[in-house]
Formats: C-alpha cells, structure tokens, sequence
C-alpha cells in the first residue's frame, strides 16, 4: 500500500459549496473536491503488513456516527502561510475517535503524533511567495463563511501517492459508525 492515513469523507453537496471558495489567490495549489477530507490520523509510507495490520484493527473501533460542524476558514503557518482550510468544531464524538485512531497507529509501533490535533479541511497548499497579507486579504474577502453541519456515517481508511499538494486519494477500506 502506498501512503496511508484515516479520515472522514465531506459529503458532495458539501464539496460542492467548498469549491466555490476556490480561486482568488496566486501560487495556491487547491485541491479537488473530490479529494476534501479530514484527516484523523496521518500513517504515512508503511509496508504491506503494518497497513493490513492497521485495516484490520480499525474494525474493532465503534463510535457513534459523527455529526460534522464547518466553523470558518483560516491559513496554517502564520506569517509564512502554508495552506488555507476550513475549521471544524471540536466535538467530544470527533476527539475521541481521533484518539482512538492514535491508540491504534501507537500499538501497530508507529512513533505518537506529535501535532497537536486540530480538525479542518485542507482547501489549498500555499507557494513561498503567499504572503501572509495575501492569505488575510483572501480570508477577509470570505469572512462571512456560513457553517454547515453534516453526520459522517463511516471512516475511512486513504492512501495517496506521493505528491506536491496531495491527492488523488483512494479509499482502501470504510468503516462504519453505529447510527
């Protein structure tokens, strides 16, 4: 398996309403709609048997589905932005699935994250000539972003291949939450 991580689908019409932001900022890489998502937990490149392995134990894991809340829009990286993204609401639902997916990776004997989890949607990956008055321009421009709540029924578990911005992302295996 390629490069792997776990995370929550965005619904099309979700995407759909997401896309519209696209555009209006020079060197920004935007991903496709297709490929928004929230990751829970980045793996990376592991081999053959520690990605069956993860697939298998991320069966046992039962949670509630998840009910999904868009807050707004921000850029990661301060005065050197690096991507821009749509905040989600930290529920307890959405934490406590996040953390059961780390005490996973953490018995397979993959190293603990070490960043702090803070649940969004990427939008776009930002080039070295973004500056950080750029990105505040884009963001004030779109500050009257309307939530949107939505239930995450499944999981999954992505792979990508390596690339700059991302993406495509495949589902290698769904898994369902308790309704």
């Amino acid at each position: 398996m390629p490069r792997i991580f776990t995370g929550l689908e965005v619904p099309e019409a979700i995407g759909d309403d997401l896309a519209r932001l696209r555009g209006g900022l020079l060197g920004a890489r935007w991903v496709e709609p297709e490929d928004y998502h929230l990751t829970l937990r980045f793996v990376g490149d592991v081999d053959d048997r520690t990605a069956n392995e993860i697939a298998d134990l991320l069966y046992a894991v039962r949670k509630r589905a998840i009910e999904v809340t868009l807050t707004g829009l921000g850029a990661f990286g301060g005065d050197r932005p690096r991507s821009l993204f749509v905040a989600v609401k930290q529920t307890q639902p959405l934490m406590e699935l996040q953390a059961e997916h780390e005490r996973i990776m953490r018995r397979v004997g993959l190293a603990p994250e070490t960043r702090k989890f803070i649940p969004h949607i990427t939008l776009a990956r930002l080039g070295r000539d973004t500056t950080a008055r750029t990105a505040a321009d884009w963001l004030a421009l779109r500050g009257l972003f309307l939530s949107r709540t939505f239930i995450v029924p499944s999981f999954v578990l992505f792979s990508s291949k390596e690339s700059v911005g991302g993406g495509p992302y495949l589902v290698e295996e769904s898994y369902p939450l308790a309704a």
